[in-house]
């Protein structure tokens, strides 16, 4: 329903309290439709049931009817630690619909029964007649029926940053409030039929895609679910030429089946991101969604929202011009302390000066916002370029320049077909606003004033005209602005600035150097963000702004223009910044979005990472978004890419170190099986889940924590997939064969030690447990070579320092006393099937770390050199 079209607007006597409980009876309550929660069991439920973990619940299935129940018990456990963590992690979900309630106020005055009385918000019914104050929150749509110096602000709806004036018969839209002035309207929409709950349910339809890293793990699940059930079947038939009976047969394929699985490959990843995410917040940057750590590194374009992200969300009055001359002011925020330069001289600098004088305190008479001291600083209160205003007369009066105005007799709001607003104050008229409205009412001065204004506005500020008029005598009480706003004395000109953040150049060059598109989508005045944009370096060459209500219905011609660095799209409603994100998405970027208003809710919640302000965002946003800035800072976006980056390259390390153990323990069971079953496994499937998730496990955690690399930001988004064909070379054609063939020279070593030879009968059980001990020792020493191996794809361990990653050394320590006690507890020991190594077996095993580095290092160097000549 459009409010503003329901017809002739009703008397504002209000209704009769009978007419207004029928009426409540057929609309209902003023609350808006209540989004249903996703209920904590079915949340937790997801944890434990999408493709990884379904694919490990099998693998206990399976290990159970195997006779293996240590190994089921084993991944069950292993399946919920990891589910109950990521759900911990997860329970500050986006539940954005729902806080939008929050918006509305909890009580509101009514003309009621030819009276005023107070009511709950969610009693208001459409023909309501409501009273507004300066500071109420809008409690419906409502027409005004009554606007005495009305400004609305509707940032949280539309993105504009600045307060809107209304006028009697405008709209007002629910959970916006106004800024100053009295009103009085009738409500023509409550519920869900506001504004408010259009955008609510655009937000609750909007389904967020799956993450880069989702994807990628799914493909993974894949491949190796594939691969474990091929060679699973593969052993069955292999074992049934053998000769064993098709029921061991069966338990066989099973167990290799779930040896091949990397269980400890989803609690790794879990805990990575945990990590990343952890590291973020301690650099002002909250990841509410954990897979969102992985995917902004993934992030190839980034719509950033303008003030309070790449500005400081704080109006300053830099410059005052006046026809004695021009004044530079520098001061920080809306406090008094400020200095001022002048030209042309002591005589020339005075005369501005106190031109200026004149200047500001007409232009703070015109104004109703103030700069005020709160908690130990500067605020603003009411309009923040009114705030400004205030601050600069204070600056430029000296001591006693906080002194009131005498209260104005007359007061004209600023109207948006005037572009101006005045005050009447004792015998004269002040007057301000835009230049083009101000200074053709003025009687000289216009075309040195004009040339100034286009000077101002080229750097980037934003320019309002001050004037004055002594009136001969006092106006009526129903006197109009344009009365009295003619043959005015134009005093000067004001440039404001709010100042881009100092960091925000930088940031931009480095999204650049990263390969990431950046473009800004705000609800501002498309001079205002284009000022911005070439101030802060955004702006592309050629320039290109494009305006909300002028943007091409063609998706495919718009898609077009957006899809460039440094774009700028003002004047945005929330279904066109929607739609901008959508695509972007189907130009194939990897999408960051920041916002702050309920406005931004849709968009957020669409793109691939929705950003949210911490300090001036509503809950709105902050619920919706994948990140939430808390220093609203755009270069926080760019350490949490960088961190980002670094956890898309840990998943890659430890899934490196991971895949390699796969090729050691899957070549016991390709001897045996080459071998007919007469060459004795080396490896039993309990001695698997050993290294898997008790050696291994600490060593790729760490390896999830490595620090970015310096030059993680100095090159494009990884657009390969987490498993490509280098990291396959690398785990099946390098490091896993290395690690393997030491693994089964050791074992062989201590069999032939004790006089075994294939095809003999097999040796005695003290001797089958010492080899299959020294196998054990030589995998889980091949790994500890390989975890300093896998911190770099192409630097060897000794370059990166044996010592900048000491949680790396703190695991190491910990997989050698878990070796340990497998070897040496007895009970347990004697549960996975081994034994101490022999002193041979021992030897051989040992070798195998350096061999490991050997291999990688000369991979490493052939690499390198391979690189060095293609350049």
């Amino acid at each position: 329903m459009n409010p503003a079209a329901a017809g002739p607007l009703p008397g504002i006597s209000g209704l009769s309290s009978a007419e207004a409980a029928l009426r409540l009876e057929r609309a209902g309550p003023n609350r808006l439709p209540e989004v249903r929660a996703v209920p904590g069991w079915r949340r937790l439920l997801a944890e434990l049931s999408h493709f990884f973990a379904i694919m490990l619940w099998v693998a206990a299935v399976l290990a159970f009817v195997a006779g293996m129940p240590q190994l089921g018990v084993a991944i069950v456990v292993v399946i919920v630690v990891n589910g109950v963590f990521a759900y911990i992690q997860q329970e500050r979900a986006q539940h954005a619909a729902a806080k939008l309630r929050e918006l509305l106020p909890a009580m509101v005055s009514v003309r009621r029964d030819n009276r005023i009385v107070t009511v709950h918000a969610t009693e208001l019914v459409p023909g309501d007649a409501v009273v507004l104050v300066a500071g109420d929150r809008v409690p419906a749509d409502l027409r005004l029926a009554l606007a005495a110096g009305c400004t609305v602000d509707e940032s949280m709806l539309t993105g504009e940053s600045e307060a809107v004036t209304k006028a009697a018969g405008d709209t007002v839209f629910g959970g916006t409030f106004l800024v100053i002035g009295t009103a009085e309207g009738v409500v023509a929409s409550t519920g869900g039929q506001t504004r408010l709950a259009e955008i609510a349910s655009l937000t609750g339809k909007v389904e967020a895609p799956p993450s880069p890293l989702a994807l990628e793990l799914q493909r993974i699940v894949r491949i190796v679910a594939g691969v474990a059930l091929g060679i699973g079947a593969l052993f069955f038939i292999l074992s049934l030429l053998v000769g064993i009976s098709w029921r061991d047969a069966f338990l066989f394929a099973i167990g290799v089946a779930v040896a091949l699985v990397p269980e400890g490959l989803l609690p790794t990843v879990t805990l990575s991101l945990a990590i990343g995410a952890q590291r973020m917040a301690a650099r002002n940057a909250l990841v509410p969604n954990l897979q969102a750590v992985e995917t902004l590194g993934s992030t190839t374009f980034i719509c950033t929202d303008k003030t309070g992200t790449l500005t400081q969300n704080r109006m300053n009055a830099v410059e005052v011009w006046t026809p004695s001359g021009l004044l530079g002011i520098t001061g920080t925020g809306y406090g008094p302390e400020a200095q001022v330069s002048g030209e042309g001289g002591a005589d020339a600098g005075a005369a501005a000066f106190q031109a200026g004088q004149r200047l500001s305190a007409a232009a703070r008479a015109a104004s109703v916002g103030r700069a005020v001291p709160r908690d130990g600083q500067w605020i603003a209160e009411g309009d923040p370029m009114e705030a400004a205003i205030d601050a600069l007369a204070t600056r430029l009066a000296g001591p006693g320049g906080r002194a009131e105005n005498p209260t104005p007799s007359h007061r004209f709001a600023f109207d948006p077909r005037r572009l101006r607003e005045s005050a009447i104050v004792g015998p004269t008229l002040f007057v301000k606003g835009a230049p083009e409205s101000v200074i053709p009412l003025c009687e000289d001065g216009a075309d040195r004033a004009l040339q100034m204004v286009d000077q101002m506005a080229s750097r980037g500020l934003r320019v309002l005209a001050v004037a004055q008029r002594s009136l001969p005598g006092l106006p009526g009480a129903r006197v109009k602005p344009e009365d009295v706003e003619t043959g005015l004395t134009l005093l000067g000109l004001i440039g404001l600035h709010d100042p881009p953040r100092a960091e925000v150049r930088l940031s931009l060059q480095a999204a650049r150097e990263a390969g990431i598109k950046v473009g800004m989508v705000t609800g501002d005045h498309a001079f205002t963000a284009a000022a911005i944009a070439r101030e802060t370096g955004l702006i592309g060459s050629p320039e290109l702004v494009l305006e909300g209500h002028t943007l091409p219905e063609d998706d495919e011609v718009l898609a077009a223009l957006l899809d460039r660095d440094g774009v700028v799209v003002s004047r945005v409603t929330p279904e066109q910044k929607l739609r901008v994100a959508r695509l972007l998405q189907h130009r194939g970027h990897v999408l960051a979005m920041t916002g702050d208003g309920v406005n931004d809710g849709p968009a957020l919640q669409q793109a691939d990472i929705g950003v949210a302000m911490g300090r001036s965002g509503t809950d709105v946003a902050r619920e919706a978004a994948d990140l939430v800035l808390l220093d609203d800072d755009f270069a926080t976006i760019i350490a949490a890419v960088e961190q980002g980056r670094a956890t898309y390259a840990n998943i890659r390390r430890f899934l490196t170190y991971h895949l390699t153990d796969n090729v050691a323990e899957l070549t016991p069971f390709v001897f045996w099986a080459l071998s007919g079953g007469r060459f004795p496994l080396a490896l039993s499937v309990l001695q698997i889940l050993a290294l898997d998730i008790g050696t291994d496990l600490l060593p790729a955690l760490a390896l999830g924590s490595e620090a970015p690399s310096k030059g993680a930001l100095k090159r494009p988004p990884e657009r390969r997939h987490l498993m490509d064909r280098a990291l396959m070379f690398r785990v099946f054609g390098l490091l896993g064969p290395v690690e393997a063939l030491m693994e089964m020279i050791a074992y062989t070593a201590v069999l032939f030690g004790a006089g075994w030879s294939p095809g003999a009968e097999l040796p005695p059980s003290d001797v089958l447990m010492a080899a299959s001990g020294a196998a054990f020792t030589t995998v889980v020493l091949g790994q500890l070579a390989n975890a300093f191996a896998c911190r770099s794809a192409t630097a060897p361990p000794w370059r990166l320092g044996w010592l900048t990653n000491r949680l790396l050394l703190w695991a190491v320590l910990a997989e050698l006393g878990l070796l340990a006690v497998f070897l040496f507890l007895g009970p347990l020991a004697a549960l996975l099937g081994h034994a101490p190594p022999t002193p041979g077996g021992l030897a051989v095993a040992l070798a195998a770390i350096p061999a490991v580095l050997l291999a990688d290092s000369l991979y490493k160097a052939a690499r390198h050199r391979g690189l060095a000549r293609a350049a």
